[in-house]
């Protein structure tokens, strides 16, 4: 493995613990990661990069070695503190940048509103989420306001070995030892021997607000850079959006998803074969490839 440094700066008032990889001077890729997820998710992929780069990966706010807020978490706080880290670490430069999931979806907002300081965008398996009508309002606060009366929390489990089998149970792609370097970097071992996720358990609180596609669309349409989707064959976010989470989608999932790339200028779509939502843990020698190949495009 590629090794990583851990350094911890504040950005907007709260404690970050960022992972770095690769030497100052060599050239600068900033990584975001996905929901319930930390930096250290991306070190496979790291170590399948071919050329040098100086790869820079936060835990969000609220994940792994980072702070908790007292108040739960709004989307909106993400972009901001990755403006705040690219401040940090590239002042005044133009960047590349990647998210899986949600840091895909974090990285296509900042490309689209900070459209000055991204030189290429790239989101992997993250496409919006499904759209959302105004009459859902009443509904999602509902459900809301009665979430935290009753806060989420973590079940814990037995030690990391435990973390590692839940890893495995939820992608049973990962290989038993990629699983268990992850539950290292995922969870935390208490004093008894048990271990419990490093993750702020409200994270899993429903957003009241409505998710509407428009506004993402206006943003998407902005976006002056290059932008590279990459998709996991085998992935179920395309019949997610579409409202087919479980049954099979009539025509090709992907269309969907070509729908919304056809709103930025300059779009292309990647399809790794064999690989699911967790693309980057499955195939990461071929994201990795797809990855460099957009970046050291000229």
């Amino acid at each position: 493995m590629k090794p990583a440094r851990a350094r911890r700066i504040e950005l907007r008032g709260l404690g970050h613990r960022v992972l770095e990889w690769g030497e100052a001077g060599s050239p600068k890729l900033f990584l975001v990661h996905g929901w319930m997820d930390v930096a250290a998710s991306f070190q496979f992929l790291v170590d399948a990069f071919a050329g040098e780069r100086h790869v820079i990966a936060p835990d969000l706010r609220g994940y792994g070695g980072s702070d908790w807020q007292p108040q739960g978490y709004w989307f909106a706080d993400y972009v901001a503190d990755l403006d705040a880290l690219v401040e940090a670490f590239a002042p005044g430069e133009t960047i590349d940048l990647a998210g899986h999931s949600l840091g895909g979806n974090v990285a296509m907002i900042y490309a689209g509103v900070r459209t000055a300081r991204v030189r290429r965008a790239i989101s992997l398996d993250g496409f919006g989420i499904p759209a959302e009508a105004d009459d859902a309002a009443p509904r999602k606060y509902e459900a809301w306001l009665d979430a935290l009366r009753d806060p989420p929390g973590f079940t814990p489990y037995a030690n990391l070995s435990a973390v590692a089998d839940r890893l495995q149970k939820n992608n049973p792609r990962l290989p038993r030892e990629r699983a268990e370097f992850l539950a290292s970097w995922w969870a935390r071992v208490r004093e008894d021997g048990s271990a419990e996720l490093a993750s702020d358990p409200r994270h899993k609180l429903p957003f009241p607000s409505v998710y509407r596609l428009s506004e993402m669309v206006a943003i998407w349409r902005r976006i002056a850079a290059p932008v590279l989707w990459v998709a996991g064959a085998e992935s179920r976010i395309p019949h997610w959006l579409a409202g087919h989470p479980e049954g099979e989608m009539p025509g090709n999932g992907l269309d969907l998803v070509r729908g919304r790339m056809s709103e930025i200028r300059d779009a292309r779509l990647v399809v790794v074969p064999d690989a699911g939502h967790m693309l980057h843990h499955d195939q990461p020698e071929a994201v990795a490839r797809a990855v460099e190949r957009f970046l050291d495009a000229t």
